[in-house]
């Protein structure tokens, strides 16, 4: 099992007086996709969201949180934050925009607050799990909570 050890996002939450539930998961088998880390966790993966990160046609970044099984539809996701056309930044750019890495990307506490949109699936969840800033650490904790925190908005933006 992983240290017990907080995060950047725990304590940003804990600032923030944020409830929240931190789980932890072995990451030496590599697998650290997200349908695989809800299995570790024993989790549903339509509780699980992943951060992904784009830019937009105008050069800006915008960042959508998805349940771990659903894809990103880059025509809505674009749609939902007036933009022409988003296309997702590469792996070798997420250090340098956000501060994470890949696996461990999580929608809060970026280097900037980018403009954040959560599937709107969301909105029929009690709480949504998301990484913890670090490879083997999520959080759980109420999409309200998160959507105030990150000053995001739901759409639909998931392929389902």
């Amino acid at each position: 099992m992983a240290k017990e050890n907080k995060t950047n996002v725990m304590r940003i939450l804990e600032s923030e007086k944020i409830s929240y539930h931190p789980y932890y998961y072995e990451n030496k088998d590599g697998k650290i996709d997200g349908v695989s880390v809800a299995l570790k966790l024993g989790q549903d993966v339509n509780r699980v969201f992943k951060t992904l990160v784009t830019r937009g046609a105008s050069g800006g970044f915008f960042v959508f949180v998805v349940p771990v099984a659903e894809e990103l539809n880059l025509k809505a996701a674009a749609k939902s934050v007036g933009e022409k056309s988003v296309a997702m930044i590469h792996v070798s750019e997420i250090n340098k925009v956000t501060g994470y890495i890949r696996g461990g990307c999580s929608p809060v506490g970026m280097k900037k607050q980018y403009v954040t949109v959560l599937d709107d699936s969301c909105e029929t969840l009690e709480t949504v799990i998301v990484s913890g800033g670090k490879i083997g650490t999520q959080v759980e904790l109420s999409p309200g909570d998160l959507m105030r925190l990150t000053g995001a908005k739901a759409a639909p933006i998931a392929i389902r």
